[in-house]
């Protein structure tokens, strides 16, 4: 019989008895060395990075970005959280307007150049890691107030202001060796959005519509992205593109300051979620039914075929569905809600490329009958 009710500690004793201890384990759990995952309360931003449960006798782990920075070394750990690394999802936002103008400037029937896309992926990483650390020492005191910032690595003091300083030139220095790879027009037009960067975190301080520059600052890769390939942006395409990533960063952005408005107010802080409050869902209909207009203009100039306008059905989709459902009061939803524009960016750049691949198919056809 297994000594299931039995301690895992139990000794035999000199009659064969197994002594008992209140409040321990049982036998059948410390013979699997198992633990049960635990519950924790939600934290917008957090997530466990190593979740073990018992399936089937068997530890089973879920790796995420966050475990990659807590097995890093102590020291460079709060360097990689100034960076957000642990969250990528803001990594991913400021990638994907430069995925869709690189693979909308793509030849008709061609895959979109697979090193720009990886030229702009580092360059992703190392700016929105640049972003960041100028942000928080701009708002190391606000951050303070902030019940989800109060834990950022300068806010906490883990990264003094100068230290972030000499890292912030190094990540812009890496940054300018992958500007530098492209094109003169190209790095004239990167160069261009530093002034953006620098100055985005002062907006929450002097405007309610921070967003909105945060929205000029994270789209700058939907002209960067063409310039690059081609060599000089088509405005035709670049700036309904350009206009629809900000229409969706307003968006996206709103709903993520949901989660902090009543930090906010008592800090100070200014955001559209607080300039808006009760008439949100409404503004939020506008912004999206605007990036999708600019996101149909785009194509059109652009000769999309039949996949992309497809795609950006299933956008529109998403899109209702994201504002529809959205609890605004709940901080949780909202971060569900603004984690998915991820999706949405991929669901948008799989419909380039196809519409793409399909638009050199129907091109290529006359030309065969041609030669014929």
């Amino acid at each position: 019989m297994l000594p299931t009710q039995l301690t895992c500690r139990g000794t035999l004793s000199a009659f064969g008895r197994f002594r008992r201890r209140p409040a321990c384990c049982s036998g059948l759990q410390t013979l699997l060395k198992e633990e049960e995952p635990r519950t924790a309360t939600f934290r917008p931003g957090v997530r466990r990075s190593l979740s073990p449960s018992v399936v089937r006798g068997r530890r089973r782990f879920s790796v995420s970005a966050a475990a990659i920075v807590n097995a890093a070394p102590g020291p460079v750990r709060p360097y990689l959280r100034l960076m957000r690394l642990d969250k990528p999802i803001g990594t991913w936002l400021l990638y994907l307007p430069c995925s869709w103008s690189i693979a909308l400037a793509a030849e008709p029937g061609c895959l979109p150049d697979l090193g720009m896309l990886a030229l702009f992926g580092a360059g992703a990483v190392l700016m929105r890691g640049a972003g960041c650390t100028v942000n928080d020492m701009w708002d190391k005191e606000l951050d303070k107030k902030v019940g989800r910032t109060a834990t950022r690595p300068i806010a906490c003091g883990a990264v003094s202001r100068p230290q972030a300083l000499v890292f912030l030139g190094g990540q812009l220095s890496l940054a300018l060796g992958v500007l530098l790879c492209l094109n003169y027009y190209s790095i004239a037009l990167g160069a261009a959005s530093l002034s953006l960067v620098v100055t985005y975190p002062l907006m929450k301080r002097i405007t309610h519509w921070p967003q909105l520059v945060l929205g000029l600052t994270f789209n700058w890769g939907a002209l960067l992205g063409w310039a690059a390939v081609r060599g000089a942006c088509d405005w035709s395409v670049c700036l309904p593109l350009y206009f629809s990533g900000v229409m969706w960063t307003l968006v996206y952005d709103t709903i993520y300051a949901h989660q902090d408005k009543e930090d906010d107010i008592k800090a100070g802080i200014r955001s559209t979620a607080l300039r808006l409050g009760e008439r949100t869902k409404p503004w939020l209909c506008g912004f999206g039914a605007a990036m999708t207009a600019g996101l149909a203009a785009a194509g059109l100039q652009a000769g999309q075929s039949g996949p992309y306008y497809a795609a950006l059905a299933a956008v529109t989709l998403h899109l209702a569905r994201q504002i529809s459902t959205l609890d605004v009061d709940e901080p949780e939803d909202c971060w569900k809600k603004f984690v998915s524009n991820r999706n949405l960016g991929l669901l948008l750049l799989l419909g380039i490329v196809a519409g793409n691949l399909w638009k050199g198919r129907r091109e290529a056809g006359p030309q065969r009958i041609l030669s014929n």
